[in-house]
């Protein structure tokens, strides 16, 4: 009945609050789950494209760079991490703010289409100067894209777990960056027996190019993304932002539709509802430049998210290249990162369970602490593969740990008016850590030890779990509440 009545009463005429309210109600995901799919296979894609290059790049290298060997290939490897990452913080700062004026949606295609030709580009590359322009391009979709995947996310999560549904969504990005990391060891690396390698690797004398498959995958798995994306509804949030509460009204009206399936809904509380339906600045940046509140905010986050990432790439990019410059056979080192992405899905399915029972900064400090002691693990192993094989596991679960309820975190610290360029300033802009991290760090990494080599880009973990810990409660808050 309750249901009923707040829908009813708004029927005639719905303004921008109204259907606020009636969207803020809504405690289960209200959207068809196809969609949790259609979202979510652009992340796998996302992510498939950041770990391919970890295992596949010594052999691209080797083909492409004259003079590079699996010993020296972490020397080479930072330039394709900067370019990627240098693409990924222009696509983000100049394709994202476009989806706070067009709408998430249609910029959700055109970033997967954009994201999709790079990975094309890379896999036809007849040099090595034209792959680092190809991951330039990839890189530039990718930013753009998820900027725009945690903002639309975020907006039509329900409020009591926003960052389980953002997390449900990461489960995709870990099965990305098992596939690119498990497909490079079979495509790129020569038979070794187990648990060395993989017996049934094909790369060799007659196989070099497996590399090249591997972003040809890319590049088939983001046209799908795209055709899937045109399904998509648009978000209602942007759509009363823009003043088609119409629109937005048809959108809420089937959310509450599949909502009420699971029983009846609270009444809708309009008096909750502050600074909603404010709409979108020309220039979505001033938004957030002009408010003391927002660049607190923005310089912190960015702060974050820049020495957070230095682990995140150095671990996601360069983990082989890592070991195979500490002495370990690329074919070891390869099977050790692949085994360690079990660890990544693994924590991305048990933190979608479990990300709402603590507030979003903490979980930051936890994954550092299990990198750290995955870390350990690995330098202690020496030749025991299985004790590195545990220890990988540690480390992908616990760099990856903090990722998706930041993302919420961030996505949820900005007003809905500019919340896809606030995104993208902190998160894209952020990004720069990861390139000049790999850039700075890997000339010191082959010269110490394993255990050195791994605390040294652990530790960044361990400095933006600090700085998290001043940004603000956001966990089950109205987002007009948190950022108005």
């Amino acid at each position: 009945m309750a249901a009923s009545m707040g829908t009813d009463a708004v029927s005639a005429s719905p303004t921008g609050p109204q259907i606020i309210a009636r969207l803020e109600r809504l405690e289960v995901w209200s959207l068809s789950y196809l969609f949790i799919g259609i979202i979510g296979l652009g992340f796998l894609f996302t992510f498939y494209d950041i770990f391919d290059i970890n295992v596949s790049f010594i052999q691209t290298c080797i083909e492409l760079n004259k003079g590079c060997t699996p010993e020296s290939a972490l020397e080479a490897l930072p330039l394709p991490v900067l370019l990627n990452l240098a693409g990924y913080v222009l696509g983000t700062l100049v394709l994202s703010p476009i989806a706070d004026r067009i709408g998430r949606r249609n910029m959700l295609m055109i970033t997967m289409l954009i994201t999709g030709l790079g990975s094309l580009y890379n896999a036809l590359v007849g040099d090595y100067v034209n792959f680092n322009i190809a991951r330039i391009v990839t890189g530039i979709g990718i930013g753009a894209d998820l900027a725009i995947v945690n903002t639309y996310i975020n907006e039509v999560a329900p409020r009591p777990a926003r960052a389980k549904f953002t997390t449900i969504i990461f489960i995709m990005s870990a099965l990305g960056a098992f596939f690119g990391i498990w497909l490079g060891l079979f495509l790129t690396t020569p038979p070794t027996p187990w648990p060395l390698g993989l017996p049934f690797a094909v790369a060799g004398p007659s196989f070099e190019t497996g590399w090249r498959w591997m972003y040809g995958i890319g590049a088939v798995l983001a046209v799908i993304a795209v055709l899937l994306r045109i399904e998509l509804p648009e978000s209602p949030r942007w759509l009363i932002g823009q003043g088609r509460f119409d629109d937005a009204d048809r959108v809420v009206r089937d959310m509450e539709a599949r909502a009420a399936k699971h029983g009846p809904l609270a009444e809708p509380v309009v008096s909750d509802v502050h600074g909603a339906v404010a709409p979108p600045s020309p220039i979505p940046y001033r938004d957030l430049f002009t408010s003391p509140l927002y660049v607190r905010r923005m310089v912190l986050l960015f702060c974050i998210w820049f020495i957070g990432y230095i682990t995140v790439y150095s671990f996601a990019s360069g983990f082989t290249a890592v070991l195979s410059a500490l002495q370990y056979p690329p074919p070891e080192a390869g099977v050790i990162a692949a085994v360690g992405t079990l660890g990544f899905v693994a924590e991305a399915a048990i933190m979608s369970a479990i990300v709402e029972k603590l507030e979003r900064r903490y979980w930051l400090p936890i994954g550092a602490a299990v990198t750290i002691i995955g870390s350990l693990v690995v330098a202690a192993a020496g030749t025991n593969i299985w004790l590195s094989f545990l220890g990988a596991i540690l480390i992908f679960a616990g760099f990856n740990l903090w990722v998706s309820p930041t993302y919420a975190l961030t996505a949820e610290s900005f007003p809905t008016r500019a919340r896809t360029t606030g995104f993208a300033i902190v998160d894209g802009a952020g990004h720069i850590g990861g390139g000049i991290g790999v850039m700075v760090i890997a000339p010191f990494l082959p010269h110490l030890s394993v255990l050195w080599a791994l605390l040294l880009i652990s530790v960044f973990l361990v400095i933006a779990a600090v700085l998290v810990q001043f940004t603000p409660h956001t966990r089950n808050r109205h987002l007009d509440h948190i950022s108005p």
